[in-house]
């Protein structure tokens, strides 16, 4: 149990011994450590000791009672003051009001009284003490997870899903620049023409590889580093001078990994809403993309708006928008770059995310809510995109975090 520190100051003596012998301290919690018969050696001795609770007598000599409060609240904030006077007079119980004083207890004071407020006291300092122990500790999680959630707030503000009042509130909050971006650059790697055969575990390790290349080659400026919903790697960049860098990236990729990556880059230009503007851009420039045919559009249009029905499928579109199955699923593959089912899932784990993110739903109202007929195939699924589970991409868990945690579990 904590030891809460007492000072007790008043100018007469036998006041200060009755009120040291009146108290349970021990049974309450609290110690007394010092004495003071004038403000000036209480203000000392209070500094000194760094007192929880001052019991403090308005009429002291040297430096008044109502002088000790304002230096006790200047010099120790959190510090509860008790005013134990004869002084039964308006002017200082405002005074003492004023000065955020605990409790006024007129002379002579009544044990029970004095033990009552003196509880209520030693309890406002426990429940304050607690809930500093769990801001902290919030606090520590929130600094420890600040890259993920950089990159969660990136891919929403990629998306254009945020306003500029909350990109910029956003970006307070997670110590960038207040400005947008400079710089707005995609790495892809297309691995499934250079390797086939790559299993998943391998093909992550490389794209981590890759990762770690760009941030030494850029520790020197202020970016954010992730992968949008399409698996590529993206990078925000708050420093111009970055670009010639990037030029580099390629043939620094090569010489290291024995893989080819190709770089596209594109200024961002306006307020903090032209990031998504220039995203788009890159991608376009980067994979010579055509504008979607109208049979593509309005099929992504449609999962857009249906990927919560159970069942969504390439065939039931394909009839909603009199088509072919297979001529949509081969136009569908050539205008984005995926499959029917991976576009899918992809729109179903980003909506998940956010609904984890930003939610309270349990697990398994997100996944009823996104289109998964069960909570564990819905979890199998997440894990599988996100690398950490739903629960734990809700807690904060990095990717990485979820395995070595599981590996612990297993050793204890």
């Amino acid at each position: 149990m904590d030891t809460w520190k007492v000072m007790i100051a008043d100018d007469e003596a036998i006041i200060r011994e009755g009120i040291r012998k009146c108290v349970d301290w021990e049974g309450l919690g609290l110690q007394v450590v010092a004495e003071a018969e004038d403000g000036e050696e209480a203000l000392d001795l209070a500094v000194q000791h760094k007192v929880h609770i001052a019991l403090v007598d308005l009429n002291m000599p040297i430096m008044h009672g109502i002088e000790l409060m304002k230096q006790l609240r200047e010099q120790l904030p959190e510090c509860k003051i008790i005013v134990i006077t004869g002084h039964d007079e308006f002017s200082y119980a405002q005074e003492s009001i004023r000065l955020q004083v605990h409790d006024y207890i007129l002379k002579p004071a009544e044990p029970r009284q004095l033990m009552q407020v003196l509880r209520g006291v030693r309890d406002l300092l426990v429940s304050e003490k607690q809930k500093n122990q769990h801001l902290q500790q919030a606090s520590r999680q929130i600094i420890k997870n600040f890259p993920l959630l950089r990159e969660r707030f990136c891919q929403e503000w990629l998306e254009g899903n945020l306003s500029q009042g909350e990109i910029r509130e956003q970006l307070h909050f997670l110590q960038l620049p207040q400005e947008r971006p400079e710089i707005v650059a995609i790495i892809r790697w297309r691995w499934e023409a250079q390797n086939s055969g790559l299993q998943e575990k391998e093909r992550q390790l490389f794209l981590f590889a890759i990762e770690n290349i760009v941030s030494e080659l850029l520790q020197n400026s202020i970016k954010v580093i992730f992968r949008d919903a399409a698996g590529q790697i993206i990078l925000l960049l708050w420093d111009a001078a970055g670009e010639a860098v990037l030029a580099g990236v390629e043939a620094v990729v090569r010489s290291l990994l024995k893989i080819a990556v190709e770089v596209g880059i594109e200024p961002v230009e306006g307020d903090p809403t032209g990031l998504t503007a220039a995203y788009r851009k890159c991608r376009v420039s980067l994979s010579k993309e055509q504008p979607l045919s109208p049979l593509v559009r309005r099929a992504r249009q449609y999962m857009l708006e249906h990927f919560s029905e159970y069942g969504l499928t390439l065939e039931f579109i394909a009839g909603s928008l009199q088509a072919s199955p297979v001529y949509l699923s081969r136009l569908f593959k050539q205008e984005l770059g995926e499959s029917f089912g991976t576009y899918l899932t992809q729109i179903r784990i980003r909506k998940a995310a956010q609904m984890l993110h930003s939610t309270e739903l349990s697990i398994g109202e997100v996944a009823e809510r996104t289109g998964y007929e069960t909570q564990h195939y819905f979890s199998t699924a997440f894990k599988k995109h996100t690398g950490v589970s739903p629960l734990q991409f809700r807690k904060g868990v990095l990717p990485g975090d979820g395995e070595r945690a599981g590996r612990e579990g297993e050793q204890d």
